[in-house]
């Protein structure tokens, strides 16, 4: 199975544990790839690239699962340098949340890829979802919980979905120019969520799965991936409530989560070690 996270050395706790989660479940070979770069900043300290001592960890327990294992770093610095996002560097969502509109310009990738957003754990196999027919498919994704109410771009009643997990058809995607086309529109228009905006907007063949490959809100017995979205609590007062994997005491006491607890605590062990 070929898989892509993107990002910096912030999400390096994510991808650690969305690594071991994907271990526990998967018993086919995992291929690994990490997309990532340096990106200077005018405001803030220079943004920096997953770390070698990541990969390192990360690759340790992969080779221990499994000697067929692998994972590698793309360095996309110069890539994303020659053509940025323009209008939507300073949105809410850092740049790296557009690095994988790139994936169509590295020749290494393979033409089946899974993506996933860092803060996601996978809970259960998804072999028959893996190795659907992608023919005439630029992606298959799952609705987004919140935006499905209030974003239409076809003549559907629910269409716009959630860019966390995309099960992505590369050749085709590089045959329709669908990154490309993405890549221009997030250059040239300023948009609140710049490339899950571009994607649903630009696909004219993109599929809908299930809510179990992509749970948003409430975990249920049948969820493969659950995805630690921001939410909207009524009680007291409207406000939105956010928690990460990596935040391990709050998983357990706001959320009420321990069905992560061997995954959470290898990753405490390794993080002890690093």
């Amino acid at each position: 199975m070929n898989i892509l996270f993107c990002g910096d050395h912030s999400v390096e706790d994510g991808i650690l544990i969305a690594t071991l989660s994907l271990i526990k479940h998967v018993r086919e070979p995992l291929h690994i790839y990490v997309m990532t770069m340096t990106l200077p900043s005018s405001n803030e300290a220079q943004r920096e690239p997953v770390s070698e001592r990541l990969l390192t960890c990360v690759r340790n327990e992969l080779l221990h699962a499994n000697p067929l294992n692998t994972i590698e770093a793309i360095d996309c610095t110069t890539l994303f340098n020659q053509t940025p996002p323009s209008a939507n560097m300073t949105s809410r969502f850092t740049p790296y949340s557009m690095l994988r509109l790139y994936a169509d310009q590295i020749p290494q990738l393979p033409n089946r890829l899974l993506y996933l957003d860092a803060d996601i754990i996978c809970r259960q196999s998804f072999g028959t979802f893996y190795h659907q027919d992608l023919h005439g498919v630029e992606f298959v994704g799952v609705l987004d919980h919140y935006g499905k109410w209030f974003f239409h771009h076809e003549l559907k009643v629910y269409d716009y979905v959630n860019s966390g997990v995309l099960l992505l058809n590369l050749a085709y995607i590089r045959q329709t120019q669908l990154f490309a086309k993405a890549r221009y529109m997030c250059e040239t228009q300023q948009r609140f969520m710049p490339d899950q905006t571009a994607l649903n907007k630009l696909s004219r063949t993109k599929r809908i799965a299930p809510e179990r490959f992509n749970e948003q809100h409430r975990v249920q017995s049948d969820t493969v991936f659950q995805h630690f979205t921001t939410s909207f609590k009524f009680f007291p007062w409207v406000h939105t409530f956010t928690v990460k994997p990596w935040e391990v005491q709050r998983v357990h006491h706001e959320l009420g989560l321990h069905d992560y607890d061997d995954v959470l605590n290898k990753y405490l062990e390794l993080k002890q070690h690093q």
